[in-house]
């Protein structure tokens, strides 16, 4: 039998670490899939609702890259296909031409609200049984 050595050890807990939040993300996919809405769009959501908590408030797209996981083309394509389903607008930084801000809409708030239950509970379900 093989000696588990602390890099061992680290490893086995990395790939657990990933595996939970893999098997999470999937969970809040099939939660959201039917509200039209994957993990990805629900964490842009979920961060410019608590990021700009009024109607109106404003946020800077690099404010969100490295706070999603995703590169920021990746983001940006997704922040378009949100624009595109009116849950976000985009508009260009009068002081920064290459700065652009994103605001939820109101129905981009009323889907937050909507489907936010959905995605808090597969997070405690799925934390409990990590915990458990």
């Amino acid at each position: 039998m093989a000696v588990k050595t602390a890099d061992t050890r680290l490893e086995e807990r990395w790939r657990d670490i990933l595996t939970v939040h893999a098997h999470t993300m999937c969970e809040i996919d099939r939660a959201l899939h039917p509200h039209g809405l994957g993990a990805s769009d629900f964490e842009v959501l979920d961060l410019l609702a608590t990021e700009s908590p009024e109607t109106g408030d404003q946020c800077r797209v690099q404010n969100l890259v490295g706070r999603v996981h995703l590169s920021q083309s990746a983001l940006s394509r997704l922040i378009g296909r949100l624009e595109k389903e009116g849950l976000v607008e985009r508009s260009v930084c009068a002081e920064d031409r290459r700065g652009v801000w994103v605001a939820l809409t109101r129905k981009g708030r009323d889907l937050y609200a909507e489907v936010l239950p959905l995605q808090r509970a597969v997070l405690e379900r799925m934390l409990a049984e990590r915990a458990g």
